[in-house]
């Protein structure tokens, strides 16, 4: 086990967090360790994931290597079983020697060894399932925690003997007072459309090809985009347009949504929780190879709502995203151009639904409900 910082002892709370990996586990986990300045935190990853980047800067960092049942049984599994094993017993010497108080996991390949290890010693662990259908970390493991919270409230029924908390996913602070944000810092004139495509770092190059050959249509009809290819796409700067910006990443994503009349995205849980916090109407491609499928279920919780139209990678076509961005482009327009006190039901912006929609699945506390909910049990 290998620690960016040594154990320090202290009377405040201590509290280790266990999460690693994605974006969905780590931003969740350190929205809610910034609702709890008064304890004494420290984290628990993987090493070479994204936790490494993000979290020593703030937190003291432990990693152990481990890797997840990705695969089909055979001598791998074997090898990935022995390995959790090994790493249940370094967490648990790690909360006895640091005299941690209790667990928080959010998720990823670290949290089954934290839970169990925790649990051994008698230490209380909160678990957070940010998805709709919850993996199988949550399935396995949530009976064995003092407090189960889910983001959405439909998880509750694929835990039936488990006692969950509503409290919504907790959102990255820039999230948090919009109308207080800087503005978008990138060259895009008010008063146009905007299309903002999210491609996600897994799978992202299949729904790029497929933007691209939409985004002249776009373009035509007025709109600007700005698309984030991720890292991976070797052509991604094949498509070449003033009105077309495209960026590997953007910093500021709370601006660049907040500013967005449409975006177009995978279905992990933390871009949906961003884009229900900035009220952003979506078109949702689940990533087909996500574990258990539960960016469909994330997505279909959105669709239901009417805050987004969701599509499967599978019967994605370019002809179908040209088509279906346009007429959600032409409310826009229709809506705009429409005379000052025409009814909605004249001129319906089909965007403006969607995101009043969207607004409703916004849970802006959910830090707060979550570091509560640890304070009192760790209290």
């Amino acid at each position: 086990m290998k620690s960016t910082h040594s154990s320090s002892q202290s009377s405040l709370v201590r509290l280790l967090v266990a999460a690693s990996g994605t974006g969905g586990h780590v931003f969740p986990a350190i929205a809610v360790a910034e609702q709890l300045p008064d304890y004494q935190i420290e984290w628990l990853g993987v090493p070479d994931r994204l936790e490494t980047k993000l979290v020593p800067a703030h937190y003291p960092l432990h990693t152990i290597p481990l890797a997840g049942f990705q695969q089909r049984f055979g001598l791998g599994t074997i090898r990935i079983l022995w390995q959790q094993i090994g790493a249940i017993w370094k967490v648990r010497q790690l909360l006895k020697a640091g005299k941690f108080d209790g667990v928080l996991t959010t998720g990823g390949y670290i949290a089954a060894p934290a839970i169990l290890a925790a649990r051994s010693l008698g230490l209380p662990v909160v678990l957070h399932e940010s998805n709709a259908i919850p993996g199988k970390v949550t399935r396995w493991f949530s009976p064995w925690c003092s407090a189960t919270a889910i983001g959405f409230a439909e998880t509750a029924r694929y835990l039936p003997r488990v006692k969950t908390v509503h409290v919504g996913t907790p959102v990255r602070h820039t999230f948090q007072n919009l109308d207080k944000a800087s503005p978008l810092e990138l060259p895009i004139p008010d008063g146009v459309p905007l299309i903002v495509v999210v491609g996600g770092s897994q799978g992202a190059v299949a729904v790029n090809r497929l933007v691209r050959q939409a985004v002249p249509a776009w373009l035509e009809a007025g709109a600007w985009v700005v698309h984030l290819t991720g890292e991976n796409d070797p052509d991604a700067k094949s498509l070449m347009h003033p009105h077309y910006l495209v960026l590997s990443f953007y910093d500021d994503m709370a601006a660049l949504l907040n500013r967005a009349n449409l975006a177009i995205s995978r279905a992990g849980s933390g871009s949906l929780t961003e884009l229900a916090a900035t009220h952003t109407p979506a078109i949702l491609i689940p990533y087909p190879y996500a574990a258990e499928d539960h960016q469909t279920y994330n997505a279909a919780v959105f669709e239901t709502a009417g805050a987004a139209i969701v599509c499967q990678q599978v019967d994605l076509t370019p002809e179908w995203l040209t088509t279906e961005v346009l007429q959600l482009l032409r409310s826009y327009h229709q809506a705009i151009a429409a005379p000052t006190g025409v009814d909605a039901d004249e001129s319906s912006n089909t965007l403006q639904t969607m995101a009043q929609q969207a607004a409703t699945l916004a849970m802006t506390d959910s830090a707060e409900r979550l570091a509560k909910l640890i304070r009192q049990l760790l209290q």
